[in-house]
């Protein structure tokens, strides 16, 4: 159940019964072969998912984030680190004013790390709120499922390859993962590093697999919206 489909009358009578709210942040960068707005589909399907099951209300996902180390790359899009901290907040005090009291936030970009460590402070100043943090990608549950299959993860390889991310032909194989001068590089040196985006690694795998990586994602956050 998504806010867009809802009037603010359908809020207010939500908000009698429940005051959870999932929050979705991603970015609009390069992932290679798959969409460009891959760090968004992954948590809003996850969302939708989670949503079917609980009747959780889904906020519309903040589609940038900070990704300018891919900026040489067309069609990224990029916030600057205070730009989307403050967005954030916004949302989160704008649905604290509503009547939300429960917050999850799924993170779908890495680069969007430094609002977690903002929201520490921003909680002090909303008495009640509870605010949980949930990335997909590096929870327990879905390194399991990489583990058990021999399998390294990796931006823009199979563990992001989604029959819902893929918007072009992938290529068959693997990447061999390329050496990276620093951890510190302009969107120029990054480009020439990465090549065609994908960090290296399969390009993509069985179809069941994903399945299990989105259903051991799906089983974590049905669980955080236990808010126990």
């Amino acid at each position: 159940m998504r806010l867009e489909d809802l009037n603010w009358m359908d809020i207010e009578t939500y908000l009698k019964q429940d005051d959870r709210l999932m929050l979705i942040l991603g970015a609009c960068e390069q992932h290679a072969y798959l969409s460009l707005l891959t760090d968004i589909k992954i948590p809003l399907a996850l969302a939708d998912s989670a949503s079917q099951r609980t009747g959780v209300l889904v906020a519309p996902p903040l589609n940038f984030g900070f990704s300018h180390y891919f900026l040489d790359y067309p069609g990224t899009l990029s916030l600057r680190v205070p730009t989307l901290i403050a967005a954030v907040e916004d949302l989160v005090r704008s649905a604290y004013r509503s009547g939300f009291r429960r917050l999850l936030i799924l993170n779908g970009h890495g680069g969007n790390t430094p609002v977690n460590d903002h929201l520490n402070d921003v909680i002090n100043d909303l008495p009640g709120l509870q605010i949980l943090w949930y990335q997909w990608w590096d929870s327990h549950s879905v390194e399991a499922v990489a583990v058990k299959h021999s399998i390294k993860p990796a931006h823009a390889n199979w563990l992001e390859a989604f029959q819902f991310t893929i918007v072009g032909d992938l290529p068959e194989g693997e990447k061999t993962p390329p050496s990276v001068p620093s951890s510190i590089m302009d969107a120029a040196t990054t480009r020439r590093v990465y090549g065609d985006g994908s960090f290296g690694g399969r390009y993509r795998v069985e179809e069941g697999i994903m399945h299990e990586i989105f259903n051991a994602a799906l089983e974590d956050i049905l669980l955080l919206l236990k808010f126990e």
